[in-house]
């Protein structure tokens, strides 16, 4: 980067907001996953206006850029390659409007999930994209990743939930996109395409969001099987049937073994999976809707089916759940973390898939998820630093990969692509589908510069 650039960019954002410091510059490198790159600087704007002034001063430098929020993904997306401008949108971080008669909420991408969510909260509403990291990612991620979190299973992701954004191109013009109404068909759906586009297509600087009326009150189940295949059979029973619960999550037997010592609920010692199962409604309802999620969830090898009656239950079966992520952390801080999807009807295949790759493999497979979207987090658990283990556990998610591809489902359900998974993904993908991205992201980004070498495999010429 040269210093005529660095002194444009300063001049854009202020020199207090312009990082270039190898020190103040290493913590923009990284994210969630073990990826790190240092950028050569970092731009931390204000507001729109600076944004688009940032991304034109790049695209006429021909600097890369990538744009970030708190770092919290998983799959490398925010890794600054080749030395590239970091645009951190962290200062971007206001509600700009709740206005509950037309059920919707304007902000800016730096705003934390939770925030969000208290803001709607005060209205009686809530934005039902929920990722376990609510309290620290940015609605900003959320966006570019598609996160859903648990409540997808009933109330849709951020696609489902986001009426339109305003967005800078790779040129540094502004997009607007969508409608502030709940119906609308002018032109093409540009909003659905730049939500889950991992920054590579426009940078997000304001969405408005559809809100959703709190549910009055709500019922918690948690289910215990003898072995996950069990699990998987309830789930394909309890989404075959009308009532649609709020939530659906699944561990299998590892995954409760890590967790026994760290909550209040005493599970079966030989418990192999559990389901955390919750239904949302009129308190006057809820004992008949959870009936029939009972009823569905009683299939061959269920050993202990239990209600919440008190928040304190509620917290403590939520708790179970809380204390997993913590406990991989700890047992194997290097593992793959991978959240594929596949229809629920496939959730047993791919249960019974899993366990044999483990045992044929020798790698230990803890998996854990969104169970009512057929999305399972699928944990690897290995030591990159024995070359042994790494070859096993890379023969292993080649074959997951597969399998899920088999099964007609998708190697993401909610962390992104990034640079991980990138090199995977025109086994999902044919080559006319992926003509055309390549296609579109030109269109957004002629000179290349936004977030490049991330989410799509590089074009392959002919020889």
């Amino acid at each position: 980067m040269t210093q005529v650039l660095l002194d444009r960019l300063a001049r854009i954002v202020g020199e207090r907001h312009l990082l270039t410091d190898p020190a103040d510059r290493l913590a923009y490198g990284f994210d969630n996953s073990t990826l790190q790159a240092q950028p050569c600087a970092v731009a931390l704007p204000a507001d729109h206006e600076q944004v688009a002034a940032v991304v034109a001063a790049c695209c006429e430098a021909r600097v890369p850029l990538v744009p970030r929020g708190q770092g919290t993904g998983t799959t490398g997306a925010t890794v600054p390659l080749d030395g590239a401008l970091v645009l951190s949108l962290q200062r971007l971080d206001r509600i700009l409007a709740v206005e509950a008669d037309d059920r919707l909420l304007i902000a800016e991408p730096g705003v934390t999930n939770q925030a969000i969510q208290q803001a709607a909260a005060a209205h009686g509403f809530f934005w039902p994209p929920d990722p376990t990291s609510a309290a620290v990612c940015t609605l900003g991620g959320n966006l570019a990743y598609n996160s859903a979190g648990p409540r997808a299973v009933k109330y849709g992701t951020p696609r489902e939930n986001t009426l339109g954004l305003t967005a800078v191109t790779g040129n540094g013009e502004t997009l607007h996109t969508g409608v502030r109404t709940t119906k609308g068909v002018v032109g093409y759906d540009l909003t659905r395409l730049l939500i889950g586009s991992e920054g590579t297509l426009a940078v997000i600087t304001e969405a408005t969001l559809k809100l959703t009326p709190l549910p009055p009150a709500r019922r918690t189940l948690q289910a215990v099987y003898r072995d996950m295949h069990g699990a998987a059979a309830a789930v394909s029973a309890i989404m075959a049937q009308p009532v649609v619960p709020c939530t659906l999550e699944f561990m299998d037997g590892a995954a409760i073994d890590m967790v026994r010592d760290s909550t209040a609920i005493e599970l079966p010692a030989a418990a192999g999976a559990l389901l955390m199962i919750e239904v949302d409604g009129n308190e006057d309802q809820l004992d008949e809707l959870a009936r029939h999620l009972e009823a569905a969830a009683r299939v061959e090898g269920l050993l202990d089916l239990h209600q919440a009656r008190s928040a304190g239950e509620v917290a403590a079966l939520w708790d179970t759940r809380k204390a997993l992520s913590p406990a991989l952390r700890k047992v194997a801080p290097k593992k793959i973390n991978e959240d594929v999807a596949v229809p629920v009807s496939q959730m047993p295949a791919l249960v019974k898939r899993l366990d044999e790759l483990s045992r044929r493999h020798r790698i230990p497979i803890v998996n854990f998820g969104h169970a009512g979207n057929g999305n399972l987090h699928v944990n690897l658990l290995f030591d990159p630093d024995d070359g042994d283990q790494q070859r096993r556990a890379e023969a292993c998610l080649d074959e997951l990969f597969d399998t899920v591809i088999a099964l007609h489902g998708t190697l993401s359900g909610e962390h992104g692509i990034g640079l991980v998974k990138r090199d995977y993904v025109a086994r999902e993908l044919d080559p006319v589908s992926l003509r055309l991205m390549h296609a579109i992201k030109r269109q957004f980004d002629p000179a290349g510069i936004l977030n490049p070498g991330k989410t799509l495999p590089p074009v392959v010429t002919s020889p």
